[in-house]
């Protein structure tokens, strides 16, 4: 018993869901045992009992004819014989017949405290009539039927119990073998299982067949080993998420951004370095803030609040919002900031949170700021720029429909200005600019502008005009303020401007045709004397337009071969031999006939077109020059004009040696004429560009020397070859002493240079006699030949036998 026992205590230790199932078998199959075995004896009591009493029915079937028979026959021993016989049957114990009218006949007994069953019949006579003899009472004793039932209960409960608890405990072992002991090694698997042991897969003790593998353990077993594997994979994603989540914050944490991560209720939850470093706040101290409090000043806390209550608006409507803020530091300084604020959602789309990137863009507003000033006014002067002067006029113009009142604009421009930037310098030009925009400005009420439109042009708006006369006030104020001498480079120059006046509404009702009378009024000023100024008359139109449409014609010159060349010759003055030939541009427009280069050169030089054209001038020039080679025999120089705009064209060198190449023409046979105001611009860029001319062999010359009267200090800094006398000193050189002792001056100091002479504008004899007698090396003018066209020219070199 002990040793029993124990192995059921082990058992019930080892295996609680055995012992459990082993307690719940034997309880159900006990009571089902119970109730089967009830039924069983129940079933074999109440067939004892259909025994005995189908043996009553026997007894009255097969007794009740012969026991009446002797009852009538009153045969006693008969009757008697008979009750014996009933008497002696199985159970039967007791009979009582009782005979008609009042006798009966006992037999047998019926023990003490026996259970006993009783059956009554009655015996007739059957004749002519039916006569009741007496009735019988058969009395059977149960003892014997319920000792039968006493021990058919204790048979059967003792063998189906045995039978009962073996075939438990033979489940029991069945279920222990096929199911407990490997439900034990999968508790024990997952008791043991945890994130080191994800390698290890769950085995179970049995053959691993189709059978094993497709029942309830195989399927929990590969359940398990698919939770390990979805968990190993679990586990990589999850390292993978928290190196992505590692990278993600430190990302965040080194952004060049600043970030703040706000609660629900735009509590600040985190602070990245970047915005410690931005504001000065440490991330500690503003944990649980919200960030429009961060400011120490009352208004700037009231003002930030009104702000993230718009943002928090504008991100609930919206999903975002962006914008440029105007934040402060700890410190108390301020600085622009691009914020930009996202709600931050779950997976289910609900807002968790808010994100708040930020970057600091001062500098980039500084930029803005700036650009937009350089957008809107001039650099140099400060003055507005044309954009802005248009947007002024067009309110100046709103305004005075309203108010019913006139707006005066004047074109002003400076007299001579091109001629002081190429002689003194684009530093002197700028300081002449910004001293004129000064004076200008001087002579202005506050609701007035000027601006500078470009170059040396300027605008002014005059609003609120009573009359037109008004306008000539201020014109003769300006006027009278560039009188006095401007100091450039520590010179004296006096300055001028011409000035064109349009009013509104009486010359036009918008900008554009305003701007444009006061341009033609600015250039009928100009024709007028210069240092003064006009107002606009309708036939100034006619001269805008002709200037309009000289610049188209001019555009499509080039393309359409109007421009052309005229040569004069340069003859040696003592022998009056041919040595060189000047190329002169001129421009013959089917409309407008032959076009001075007086009239279409400053025009080109304004707009630009003069680099292309004095492209196609030299090309041309060398070619001819080639072509008095193949015809003559000899080699003819050939001068050519370079106006300073094309001297100063990044290209000019490279187009020099292109035309010299393309044409086939030897350096030194070209000769480049350059104003004696263009090298007073004493420039790095000017010294380099005649160095690389000099180097390169070819020849040069300066034109009109003497009318800028400060060129002698330069000429040495120069390697020029040749200096042109102006014509306007040389056509009085008889008459008037002061230009003979001038020319001869001139003549006697380029040859102590080193430098030859061209006197220009020869035309007398006379004249050729003094330049002569002076020493003069060339001369040139109407007295030798006149320009004359290709053709004209060929001809003149071939009858001319001085060549």
């Amino acid at each position: 018993m002990p040793k029993l026992s124990t192995r059921l205590q082990r058992f019930r230790t080892g295996s609680p869901l055995s012992f459990r199932l082993l307690a719940w078998i034997l309880l159900f199959s006990s009571a089902f045992t119970l109730v089967a075995s009830a039924l069983q004896i129940y079933s074999d009591y109440r067939k004892d009992l259909s025994q005995i009493d189908n043996r009553m029915q026997v007894v009255e079937s097969g007794y009740a004819s012969s026991l009446a028979r002797s009852l009538w026959a009153l045969d006693q021993k008969l009757l008697q014989t008979q009750m014996e016989g009933i008497l002696s049957l199985p159970d039967v114990v007791h009979l009582r017949l009782r005979i008609e009218p009042d006798s009966e006949l006992v037999m047998g007994e019926i023990p003490r405290d026996a259970k006993t069953t009783s059956h009554s019949f009655s015996l007739v006579h059957q004749g002519d009539e039916m006569f009741k003899l007496g009735e019988l009472t058969v009395t059977a004793d149960l003892d014997r039927v319920y000792d039968e039932l006493k021990r058919k209960v204790g048979v059967i409960l003792l063998t189906q119990f045995l039978k009962t608890f073996f075939v438990s405990i033979l489940i029991i072992w069945i279920f222990q073998h096929f199911v407990a002991r490997h439900l034990t090694t999968m508790a024990n698997y997952a008791r043991d299982f945890s994130l080191t042991t994800t390698s290890k897969p769950l085995t179970l003790e049995r053959p691993n067949t189709p059978s094993n593998r497709n029942d309830e353990l195989g399927r929990v077993t590969d359940a398990i080993n698919q939770m390990r594997e979805r968990l190993n994979a679990d586990m990589e994603r999850q390292q993978k998420d928290a190196a992505e989540i590692r990278k993600f914050s430190k990302a965040i944490e080194q952004s060049p951004s600043s970030v703040l991560i706000c609660d629900r209720q735009w509590r600040i939850e985190f602070a990245n370095r970047k915005f410690t470093q931005l504001t000065g706040y440490e991330a500690a101290s503003i944990i649980g803030k919200h960030p429009g409090a961060l400011g120490d000043n009352d208004i700037e806390n009231r003002d930030s609040r009104h702000l993230w209550q718009s943002i928090r608006l504008q991100v609930q409507r919206v999903g975002v919002w962006q914008g440029e803020v105007n934040s402060v530091r700890r410190n108390g300084e301020r600085f622009w900031e691009q914020l930009i604020v996202t709600p931050i959602k779950d997976e289910a789309g609900g807002t968790t949170g808010y994100l708040i990137l930020g970057e600091d863009i001062s500098i980039r507003k500084r930029y803005e700021q700036q650009l937009l000033r350089q957008a809107n006014y001039d650099i140099l002067t400060g003055l507005p720029n044309r954009m802005l002067a248009l947007d002024r006029l067009k309110l100046a113009l709103a305004q005075a429909r309203r108010e019913s009142t006139l707006v005066g604009v004047m074109f002003l421009d400076l007299d001579n200005f091109k001629h002081i930037n190429d002689t003194l310098g684009h530093d002197a030009g700028d300081n002449l600019l910004i001293e004129a925009a000064r004076r200008i400005s001087s002579c202005l009420r506050g609701t007035s502008t000027v601006a500078r439109l470009g170059g040396d042009e300027f605008l002014v708006i005059l609003p609120g005009l009573t009359g037109p006369e008004a306008s000539s006030q201020v014109a003769e104020r300006i006027l009278k303020t560039f009188s006095p001498p401007y100091i450039l480079n520590g010179q004296e120059v006096f300055v001028t401007t011409s000035i064109g006046i349009a009013i509104f509404p009486t010359d036009s009702d918008n900008s554009g045709t305003l701007l444009q009378h006061a341009d033609a009024a600015m250039y009928q000023a100009k024709h007028k004397g210069k240092s003064s100024f006009a107002h606009f008359a309708p036939e100034m139109t006619e001269v805008s337009h002709e200037r309009l449409k000289m610049e188209s014609s001019m555009r499509r010159a080039l393309e359409l071969k109007e421009f052309e060349l005229y040569f004069q010759p340069i003859v040696n003055t003592d022998s009056g031999t041919l040595c060189s030939v000047e190329a002169l541009l001129r421009w013959n427009n089917p409309a407008m006939g032959m076009v001075m280069p007086d009239r279409f050169i400053p025009l080109a030089e304004e707009t630009g077109l003069i680099t292309p054209i004095g492209e196609w001038v030299l090309l041309e020039a060398c070619r001819a020059a080639m072509g008095w080679k193949e015809a003559t025999g000899k080699d003819i120089g050939i001068s050519v004009n370079v106006s300073p705009r094309q001297f100063r064209d990044p290209g000019f060198t490279e187009a020099v040696m292109h035309a010299l190449a393309t044409s086939g023409l030897a350096p030194e046979q070209l000769e480049l004429e350059i104003t004696e105001r263009l090298i007073l611009d004493n420039s790095i860029e000017t010294a380099e560009i005649l160095r690389q001319l000099d180097k390169a062999g070819i020849r040069l010359s300066v034109d009109d020397f003497g009318t800028g009267y400060s060129a002698l200090s330069y000429l040495k800094s120069y390697p020029f070859d040749t200096l042109k006398i102006d014509k306007s000193f040389v056509q009085d050189v008889m008459k008037e002493p002061e230009d003979a002792s001038l020319v001869r001056a001139i003549i006697n100091m380029a040859h102590s240079l080193g430098l030859r002479v061209i006197a220009e504008g020869v035309e007398e004899e006379a004249q050729t006699h003094f330049l002569k007698k002076e020493g003069c090396d060339f001369s040139q003018g109407y007295f030798y030949s006149r320009p004359l066209p290709a053709a004209d020219f060929d001809a003149w070199l071939a009858n001319n036998h001085r060549v």
